[in-house]
């Protein structure tokens, strides 16, 4: 008996000596992919954006078939070692996509032919990039604030950014640094001031570049990196999943990731189905554009304006002369893709649900089965609050506009075309940064009106700017609460939570503050551009929309950076910076005795 309990002891040391020794060997084997991953996107970086005189394929060849052995061992380990733990954590995508390096390993050991380097190009870019969002996401830790990841996270693709945009082939005739850094930041924080010619500067490589920014401005950098982790593995943390799920408002755990699929599936076919509108409306105005061509600008309208970036790769943008006297439906659909955009991905989901529960009802009554439960509230209060503010804020600057610019910037065009244009004018401003008729040119009214709506922007967790129209919802809800002395804030039968009551006032007072210092700051360092103008490009840096009166180019080094940090802030949050630096305390466990403070 007492043989058999050590050789029990003994084979249970093994076998846990023989688990650490695995464990060992798959971190290091982590590691290395980690480390290869990077320079293989470094390697295929240089190559693409280098003459390939000067660097050419037959230099980085050896390390992408280095980099593809370290990943195709990476991959057989966990298969042949780790087999239940790989089957446990590995998704479909994931067996799919290990599945393809293994294959195209084998044909590059068997198969000697230029397609298959083209094979090798694609296959080592596509992992590297799935395999170092997973290992980001796996590595935050439980004490590192969402705010200040969410931070951190856009200073590293602005950082990035500002270097590929800097790379020979991505600029015509190259690009000063702050240049590079300007409308990289611009693009990430899908802002759409620009200090250089976008259309006359940048190559076809640098514009995808850009393309590429404002999607991953637009949906985040946690969001993109957590979707990978999520879709490929399955086996991110509980942390970085209920950070993302906090981020897109989902019920539960269990749900998130149909959220995360709706969510990427919607962007992506918005996008499609804009660009190909974009396209027919677009075709045979431009006839010395491919059909490629034109094609390129289509998809690159349809993502600027879901993303409601504002960046445009034709001459002039949006207020270009042949757009302005074609048929007009371009602006329609932009407008459309604007809104689409800016409602806000709760919002979205939120429709979707109602959406899947009518369906689900109607095909039960179809089918004469017994329906579902009804739920009591198919939109929610926060839906029902932001579209009807949406809905009143739009009506109201598109009659606004109309009436004050009739005669105005639209004076020569047809009645058709002031409408068109006044839908245009009455969305862009909310935060997308299309511009058709410069604002230089509008009444002082005109102008106060689509700076007051440059401040509000559009909806909250979306891809606009602005304090958002549920902070400005939320605060004249509360306004209304004071004036008729009620003790709670309520709509549509719900008490508005006092949490979310003091979040709208922070961040209405910060953004007024924040405001005021930069508009300062603008006037001591550009004392030489008239205060207007000035105030309204501060306006349109701090709240992400991209309107300007043209004088970004010659603003000064200074002015420049200034705006850069603008344009940062304006798309993290100020409240949400402040909370992710400042540490956050609890409040005293014995309750103050309370006090009032004189308001009058």
């Amino acid at each position: 008996m007492r043989l058999l309990t050590n050789i029990t002891r003994s084979y249970a040391r093994l076998t846990r000596h023989h688990a650490d020794t695995l464990r060992l060997f798959s971190r290091i084997l982590d590691v290395l992919t980690i480390i290869c991953s990077i320079l293989a996107l470094a390697a295929l970086v240089l190559y693409a954006g280098f003459d390939h005189e000067m660097i050419p394929f037959r230099r980085i060849a050896p390390w992408l078939n280095v980099f593809l052995g370290v990943f195709a061992v990476n991959i057989l380990f966990n298969l042949l070692l780790r087999f239940q733990d790989t089957c446990r954590e590995t998704k479909l995508l994931k067996w799919i996509v290990d599945g393809c390096i293994l294959l195209i390993f084998i044909l590059h050991l068997l198969v000697r032919h230029p397609w298959i380097n083209k094979v090798l190009v694609g296959a080592v870019a596509v992992y590297s990039a799935v395999y170092i969002c997973w290992a980001l996401i796996r590595s935050l830790g439980k004490r590192t604030n969402p705010s200040l990841i969410l931070s951190v996270s856009f200073l590293l693709v602005i950082g990035l950014g500002t270097l590929l945009l800097m790379l020979p082939k991505c600029t015509v005739n190259g690009i000063a640094p702050v240049d590079a850094l300007f409308v990289s930041t611009s693009a990430v924080c899908i802002c759409g001031l620009t200090s250089v010619d976008v259309a006359a500067n940048f190559t076809p490589l640098g514009l995808s570049i850009i393309a590429l920014m404002m999607q991953v401005g637009a949906l985040g950098v946690m969001t993109i990196t957590s979707s990978f982790a999520l879709f490929f593995s399955g086996n991110a943390s509980i942390y970085s999943q209920l950070m993302v799920r906090d981020m897109f408002y989902s019920r539960t755990i269990n749900s998130l990731l149909p959220t995360l699929g709706y969510t990427l599936l919607f962007t992506l076919a918005v996008e499609a189905l804009g660009a190909v509108a974009i396209f027919f409306s677009i075709r045979g105005l431009f006839p010395d554009l491919s059909s490629a061509q034109l094609w390129a600008t289509a998809g690159f309208h349809s993502l600027s304006a879901f993303c409601n970036a504002g960046f445009s790769n034709l001459p002039d943008g949006m207020a270009n002369h042949t757009l302005m006297r074609g048929n007009q439906l371009i602006y329609i659909v932009i407008s459309v893709l604007v809104i689409a955009g800016g409602i806000g991905f709760p919002i979205l989901v939120n429709a979707k649900d109602a959406l899947t529960e009518q369906f689900r009802r109607l095909s039960a009554r179809l089918r004469r089965r017994p329906l579902p439960p009804r739920h009591p509230h198919l939109f929610n209060m926060n839906t029902r609050v932001a579209v009807f503010t949406t809905f009143v804020l739009f009506a109201l600057t598109f009659f606004l506009f109309l009436f004050f610019e009739w005669n105005g910037v639209l004076g020569g065009m047809s009645p058709y075309q002031k409408l068109v244009q006044g839908v245009f004018n009455s969305t862009t401003p909310r935060s997308s940064g299309f511009v058709s008729v410069s604002p230089a040119g509008f009444l002082p009214v005109t102008l106060l009106l689509v700076m007051f709506m440059m401040w509000i922007g559009a909806g909250s967790q979306s891809t606009a700017g602005g304090i958002k129209v549920n902070t400005f919802a939320a605060a004249l809800l509360h306004l209304r609460g004071v004036v008729s002395g009620r003790r709670y804030v309520t709509a549509y039968n719900r008490r508005i939570s006092l949490a979310s009551l003091s979040r709208a006032q922070a961040v209405i007072v910060l953004s007024l503050l924040s405001y005021a210092l930069f508009a300062a700051a603008m006037f001591i360092l550009a004392p030489e551009i008239p205060p207007r103008a000035l105030l309204f490009e501060t306006l349109s840096a701090l709240f992400s929309v991209g309107s300007s009166f043209g004088i970004t180019p010659s603003l000064p080094v200074g002015a420049k950076l200034l705006l850069c940090s603008a344009m940062f802030i304006g798309r993290v949050g100020l409240l949400s910076l402040l909370m992710g630096l400042v540490k956050q305390s609890s409040n005293p466990p014995i309750t103050l005795p309370e006090d009032n403070l004189i308001i009058n």
